[in-house]
C-alpha cells in the first residue's frame, strides 16, 4: 500500500471525503460502487467494485467461445480494465488499464465498428478495437466485449456475436 499523506475525519453521519486527485486519479466516478475491506491489522481498504469481476469464470469461458466463433481475439473488460482475454496472451492483457481512448467508445453506449485506418487501442501499447459493445445493467455501463483488429476487416456476423455477447453479459449481471 502507498501512503499519500492525506488524512480525512470521519464526520457525525460516518463518512469520509475521498479526496478528489484520489478520485480523478483511479477513474472514480460520482455513483460508482466502491467495495470496502477490513484487515486484521484494523485497515480499512476500499476498493473499486467491479461486477464483471464476480462473473470472471463465465465471462471467461463465454469470451473463449465467442472467439472461435468470431474468428478473432476477444478481451471482456470492465469499466476501467481487461477482466478477461481469449485468443490473445492472457498475461499480456489482464488487468491492464483501458486507454482515455477506448473509454470514451464505450461511454457512447452504442456498438462501436472501427473504420479503416482508425485505430483505438484497448490498452496502452496493446491491440486496436474492431468491434465494441457496452455491457449495460440496469441502464448503467458495466463494460465492454471487444474484438480486436485482424487481417481482414470487421463483418456484421461479428459485430452481431459481440453485440449478443454483451447483452448477454449484461443480463448475467441483473441476475
Amino acid at each position: 500500500m502507498k501512503a499519500t499523506g492525506i488524512v480525512r475525519r470521519i464526520d457525525d453521519l460516518g463518512r469520509v471525503v475521498i479526496p478528489k486527485e484520489i478520485r480523478r486519479t483511479l477513474h472514480i466516478r460520482v455513483g460508482e460502487p466502491l467495495e470496502i475491506f477490513v484487515t486484521g491489522e484494523g485497515e480499512v481498504v476500499f476498493k473499486k467494485y467491479s461486477p464483471l469481476g464476480d462473473l470472471w469464470a463465465i465471462a471467461g469461458r463465454y469470451g473463449e467461445v465467442l472467439s472461435k466463433n468470431a474468428c478473432a481475439p476477444v478481451l471482456i473488460c470492465d469499466r476501467d480494465h481487461v477482466v478477461t482475454a481469449a485468443g490473445f496472451p492472457k498475461k499480456d492483457a489482464v488487468d491492464r488499464p483501458l486507454t482515455r481512448a477506448f473509454e470514451d467508445i464505450v461511454e457512447n453506449r452504442r456498438l462501436y465498428v472501427a473504420q479503416p485506418g482508425n485505430s483505438v487501442p484497448v490498452f496502452e501499447d496493446g491491440p486496436a478495437v474492431s468491434i465494441a459493445a457496452p455491457i449495460l445493467c440496469r441502464g448503467d455501463i458495466a463494460g465492454a466485449v471487444v474484438a480486436l483488429a485482424g487481417d481482414a476487416p470487421a463483418d456484421d456476423s461479428q459485430a452481431k456475436l459481440i453485440a449478443t455477447a454483451a447483452a448477454f453479459l449484461g443480463r448475467q449481471l441483473e441476475d
